[in-house]
């Protein structure tokens, strides 16, 4: 079964699950809504998001088009078990402003894919998903959830139950180990190919070329760190505080893409699409404004030369 088309600009669905701070139902329509109309027709979710609230609230924009005009993805590895007990606070310990009345159970198994993948439909009121990718094996244990995880997401792709598999983290380890088993048809690169790290260079992306593995360059504004045209101490990076060493580096790659009258975002989101492998950049919003503001940056010219300056001072990898 052939993989979807993607096209280059996609949406993740994290800031729907209420990441980092509250989404109303109707700011986060808007958002679904900005991006269908900016031509987006791959969205990204998971059952972490926001313990569902992001597949459901995807899945009920999503009843309001035809199912063969786009293309969504969800994730295994992480079932969600009634937590009666958590309803009372809020899923902070990770990032989710949502009550925890769920709590994730890790489970790679042939059994707890297929579980996760099913629940996963009943949330987002779909008879099919297209993709599914193996979520943050590495912060599980990661030889056990590969030897388990990748032959069941190939056989559910071999089945025909989903058209394409693949495997989504910030891991660089397990990214390579992902292409390298030749299981896959995707990978979603978080945080590891983008303007600010480049480690994808070394090792994942020649596996990926020898064995014919697609990239979802994801997360490439480094939590946010790159999100705005001149970098703050006060924004997010790995999900928590910039370290001073890391928010110097993006003001300088800030100045240089400022010289070349291009705005930080802008070179950080065009920077991956310049590898022939990677087939979308999956940018997430909270607002609509954010997806009009990101669409238009992807449409943005970017001179030859600013790559050319940054590869000269060292800042970014080839």
């Amino acid at each position: 079964m052939a993989s979807p088309p993607l096209g280059r600009f996609a949406l993740g669905t994290a800031s729907l699950g209420n990441l980092y701070a509250p989404v109303g139902d109707e700011q986060a329509h808007a958002v679904l809504e900005a991006a269908w109309e900016c031509g987006v027709r791959y969205f990204d979710t998971a059952p972490h998001y926001g313990l569902g609230l992001a597949e459901r609230r995807l899945g009920a924009f999503l009843k309001t088009k035809p199912r063969a005009d786009y293309v969504v993805s969800t994730k295994v590895g992480r079932l969600l078990v009634p937590d009666p007990e958590g309803a009372a606070r809020l899923d902070l310990a990770d990032g989710y402003h949502v009550p925890a009345d769920h709590r994730r159970v890790w489970d790679f198994s042939a059994a707890g894919i297929r579980r996760s993948l099913e629940e996963s439909l009943a949330r987002l009121g779909l008879d099919s998903v297209d993709i599914v990718y193996l979520h943050d094996p590495d912060e599980y244990d990661l030889e056990p959830a590969l030897a388990q995880g990748l032959p069941a997401v190939a056989a559910l792709r071999d089945e025909g139950v989903v058209r394409a598999v693949g495997l989504g983290s910030k891991s660089t380890k397990a990214l390579a180990a992902g292409a390298r088993s030749g299981a896959l048809d995707l990978l979603m690169i978080a945080g590891r190919f983008t303007l600010l790290e480049q480690p994808a260079v070394d090792d994942i992306v020649p596996e990926c070329r020898a064995h014919s593995v697609g990239i979802a360059a994801a997360g490439v504004f480094n939590s946010g760190l790159l999100a705005t045209p001149e970098p703050s101490p006060e924004a997010h990076y790995e999900y928590g505080r910039v370290p001073p060493e890391v928010l110097a580096t993006a003001r300088e790659i800030a100045v240089v893409c400022t010289e070349f009258g291009v705005d930080l975002p802008t070179a950080a989101l065009r920077y991956p699409l310049r590898e022939p492998l990677v087939r979308t950049v999956v940018v997430g919003a909270a607002s609509a404004e954010e997806v009009r503001q990101n669409h238009r940056r992807l449409s943005a010219a970017v001179p030859d030369g600013l790559w050319t300056a940054l590869r000269d001072k060292g800042l970014v990898r080839q």
